[in-house]
């Protein structure tokens, strides 16, 4: 028998662990490799993902394949931290899990994959890679809704689907705890990570007060009132609420929008305040999947993650951008994070949230839209 070999992508959390696993139950020769992205050593002064490469270690010896490591900690902050600064620079709420997919985890590690003489790549994503009605293959979402992972891989391709695998993608959560459980994997209790890795527990403005400039200034409402003082534009993203610190009678505050030059944070109260809203946006950096549709063309998307699929139309595309109109308003539309496009369950692609608008907001403060 010719037997397919695979690389795993091993993060030491229990759904590559359980996809490990099904790989080999399935026949594959089966190798695993963990990935380093990011150095930074705790109060034992021991590097945060060497705990991780410890139980990426015990599973694979438990389910008997091999397993290595790979350092990817220069590429990293090239080309996915450098980017998430900028974007904070720019006064944006940057994705970095799409672009370390976009351009980690699919590019440098899928190379040293085939390097390492696989036929395929797999990952522990909740989605699947099914041939379409056109031969090709598609991102479908994942079984599991409220686990569905799509949003973050947009960017993947058809040649990379080609030589991708997703082993739970047909799985619910509960069902890959059942497995890991019934087999006893070292990370069948371990729980899921969450957040941004560079990040951790650490507290988000003292990290990024390290990397950003930060001026503090004032929360102002949309006709120029002044409610408070805050620690600085990067800190806050439109819809926030919490965090804000702005006290007085009625409802809560909400973050609405930004000047950067006056470094003013505008807010407004109630949280289906007008300004919040918007009916189209411009969206940058397109990725496809397939082909791009013929336009205008009507689908669904979602301008975050989890957000239930939104009626949209994406009305032209010009110079590298879409104009994207909806068929409902859409609340906090945030530059620098993702709409990502939906034919039901196949993912077609996405982009990077430019700017909403028109908005209330827009019209209020009279910026161009």
């Amino acid at each position: 028998m010719n037997q397919q070999t695979v690389v795993i992508g091993m993060s030491g959390g229990v759904d590559s662990s359980v996809s490990a696993l099904l790989l080999k139950e399935q026949g594959y020769r089966v190798i695993g490799l963990f990935m380093k992205n990011w150095e930074e050593k705790d109060d034992n002064g021991v590097c945060r993902s060497a705990y991780d490469y410890e139980d990426v270690r015990r599973v694979c010896e438990q389910i008997d394949i091999p397993y290595y490591a790979v350092n990817f900690v220069e590429e990293y902050w090239k080309q996915v931290f450098t980017q998430f600064i900028a974007d904070f620079q720019k006064g944006w709420t940057p994705n970095p899990d799409i672009l370390c997919n976009r351009e980690i985890k699919f590019k440098v590690f899928l190379d040293k994959a085939m390097e390492l003489g696989a036929d395929f790549l797999a990952t522990g994503h909740y989605c699947q890679n099914l041939i379409g009605h056109d031969g090709h293959p598609s991102l479908v979402k994942g079984n599991d809704p409220n686990k569905d992972q799509t949003y973050f891989l947009y960017t993947l391709n058809r040649s990379i689907l080609s030589r991708v695998l997703f082993p739970i993608g047909s799985l619910e959560k509960s069902e890959v705890r059942r497995l890991a459980r019934q087999h006893q994997l070292a990370t069948s209790e371990k729980k899921d990570s969450t957040g941004i890795c560079f990040i951790g527990k650490r507290d988000f403005r003292s990290f990024l007060s390290q990397y950003v400039a930060i001026q503090p200034g004032n929360f102002e409402t949309l006709q120029g009132k002044f409610v408070g003082k805050h620690m600085g534009t990067a800190y806050y993203t439109l819809g926030q609420r919490k965090g804000l610190g702005i006290g007085g009678a009625g409802e809560a505050w909400f973050v609405v929008g930004k000047d950067l030059e006056r470094s003013v944070v505008y807010v407004e109260q109630g949280a289906d305040h007008p300004a919040l809203y918007c009916n189209e946006l411009v969206a940058t950096d397109l990725s496809w999947v397939g082909e791009q549709p013929p336009l205008p063309f009507t689908c669904q998307s979602k301008v975050r993650y989890r957000q239930n699929d939104q009626v949209c139309t994406i009305q032209s595309i010009e110079n590298g951008q879409a104009i994207v109109t909806f068929a409902s308003a859409q609340r906090a539309v945030t530059p620098g994070q993702s709409i990502v496009f939906y034919d039901g369950s196949t993912c077609l692609g996405g982009g990077v949230i430019q700017q909403p608008g028109p908005s209330y907001f827009q019209q209020k403060k009279a910026l161009p839209a």
